[in-house]
């Protein structure tokens, strides 16, 4: 098709489209015709409803009227000689745009251009601000409760290689707060709330966790998960590009992206030979997602998750643009700007992908680019596993999991917010 289109722009003379006599561009679905009624005769083939003319089936098409009457319009392009057969569909569309972006992946130069360089420096601003690796803001949590075990522990526990640290998760130091401190730290105004956007969140009232609850460590992990969302909103609303979008698809790439963000940002910090999460004053382990609620479905695959990106030695401009990555995915639910967000995300591949290139110098880096793109596809599909286990969680113990949580794994769209 390719071929038949650089065929009339070859001609010297002006050529008419075969439907409505406008200019045409070229060859589409085997006639030659203008942009319009190729665009046309795509939405035609596509559609379930019957084209019917309101006059005889005789109407003249011109490129003045051209829209008066679909019916005879359509025939006179199959009369022309378009064929349905050619018209791709949904699916063909996508794979083709694949295609081209691989392409387009491979051919990349082996340099960074100034917009790159702009692009990651402005990454690393955000997430420099938003992550400490050190957990120094994270205070005012719940205490973490090791000492009761979840009664459902011994069916939930994962099965994950043995080690040490693996069942003896122990505070390094002790946190500067209060132990009876039972207040979950408040969304702040500054954050961008998918609970009211930008709206002030009220703190949640001060409570002791019940003796009764079944998830034992689960109050002080919410209170992590939502210290952490607060920060990845903050990282994202630092994004000159984020800001542009429509608000609607802010929250939507933010509701799709957190999980998965939440979890490069951990890797940070996360030490393959004791499989703990030393999270500056306090180390986690994987007894503690048990003792939170989390089950083997989700846990197995993201403790494997962690050892495996953990062990590619991300550099920090990497990570942040891995976030990146994650966070414009154009294929959330929700997202209506697609096509924004698509090129967004594009670009990101290719800033990454050039910057491994440039930057790099182990002998198997050029395997490094599609580890990361198998190590994103893997974790999106735990963000669908996470959602419902944090709703089966919120089932047993409502009091524990905070509005915010509930908004990010909720499926209702923006405007019921």
């Amino acid at each position: 098709m390719e071929a038949e289109e650089r065929k009339a722009s070859e001609d010297e003379e002006p050529r008419a489209c075969g439907v409505c006599g406008d200019l045409a561009k070229g060859y589409h679905f085997n006639a030659l015709t203008c942009e319009g009624c190729k665009g046309f005769f795509r939405r035609a083939i596509k559609r379930t409803k019957q084209l019917r003319c309101p006059f005889l089936n005789r109407c003249t098409v011109t490129k003045s009227n051209r829209r008066a009457c679909q019916a005879c319009r359509f025939r006179k392009c199959q009369a022309v000689g378009m064929r349905r057969e050619m018209v791709m569909s949904e699916e063909e569309v996508l794979e083709r745009r694949r295609r081209i972006k691989r392409k387009r992946l491979s051919d990349a130069p082996a340099e960074l251009s100034p917009q790159q360089e702009e692009a990651i420096e402005e990454l690393l601003r955000g997430h420099r601000s938003t992550f400490d690796s050190a957990f120094s803001r994270f205070s005012g949590f719940r205490p973490m409760d090791r000492v009761i075990l979840s009664v459902h522990e011994s069916s939930q526990k994962p099965h994950v290689p043995s080690s040490p640290a693996t069942n003896s998760c122990t505070t390094t130091t002790e946190p500067d707060t209060d132990p009876r401190m039972r207040q979950s730290p408040a969304v702040s105004s500054s954050s961008f709330g998918f609970y009211g956007v930008f709206k002030k969140q009220e703190s949640v009232q001060e409570r002791d966790i019940s003796k009764s609850s079944v998830f034992t460590a689960l109050p002080h992990i919410m209170d992590l998960t939502t210290y952490m969302i607060q920060d990845i909103i903050n990282f994202s609303k630092s994004l000159r590009t984020f800001r542009a979008l429509t608000m609607g698809d802010q929250i939507s790439l933010l509701k799709g992206a957190t999980f998965e963000i939440m979890q490069i940002r951990f890797n940070m910090v996360f030490n393959t030979k004791t499989s703990i999460w030393e999270c500056g004053h306090i180390a986690y382990c994987i007894d503690d997602a048990v003792r939170a609620g989390f089950q083997q479905l989700l846990l197995e695959p993201l403790f494997k998750f962690h050892h495996t990106l953990r062990k590619l030695g991300l550099q920090e401009e990497e990570y942040v643009l891995v976030q990146a990555l994650t966070l414009f995915s154009p294929d959330r639910p929700g997202v209506q700007h697609r096509d924004v967000v698509d090129e967004l995300q594009e670009n990101l591949a290719l800033t990454l992908k050039a910057w491994i290139d440039c930057k790099r110098t182990d002998p198997d880096k050029h395997l490094l680019f599609p580890r990361l793109i198998a190590c994103l596809t893997e974790m999106r599909t735990m963000t669908e596993e996470y959602s419902k286990q944090v709703l089966q969680i919120q089932d047993l113990q409502p009091e524990d999991i905070s509005p915010l949580i509930m908004e990010v794994v909720s499926k209702s769209p923006c405007s019921d917010v």
